[in-house]
């Protein structure tokens, strides 16, 4: 099971190191001291960690859908031609960016500053790993 730092913790939780210490402290997220005497937290804890402790924004949309992947955002630049259009939107930490059609843009009235819903619904999902081989 991998170790991860509080500084990568941070990271990966989207918070401040100082926000993963007071969690640790206050027994919120175990941690355990590595050979180096470093505070760390195992994988599958940080993992459970950041399932149980989510909270994605409020989805304006709300209403029922088999699509699981729902990102709240802004959308941040849209680029329209005679037939299709570019939107690109910032998720939290994440762009997410949509090819559709200028018609779906014009009727959805998406512009910089909207707030919209990105739903993504695929059959594949590539996993990647650091140094990672196939």
């Amino acid at each position: 099971m991998p170790s991860i730092r509080i500084r990568e913790a941070a990271q990966l939780l989207g918070v401040s190191d100082d926000t993963v210490r007071r969690w640790v402290d206050n027994g919120a997220l175990a941690a355990t001291t590595d050979d180096s005497g470093r505070k760390v937290i195992a994988g599958d804890v940080l993992a459970e960690f950041a399932r149980s402790n989510a909270n994605p924004p409020h989805d304006p949309v709300g209403g029922g859908s088999s699509a699981r992947n729902r990102f709240v955002g802004l959308v941040t630049k849209v680029v329209v031609d005679k037939v299709m259009a570019q939107v690109e939107m910032q998720c939290g930490p994440f762009t997410v960016v949509s090819l559709m059609s200028a018609d779906a843009v014009r009727e959805l009235q998406l512009e910089p500053g909207s707030l919209a819903v990105a739903v993504v619904k695929a059959t594949t999902v590539i996993v990647e790993t650091p140094g990672g081989t196939s």
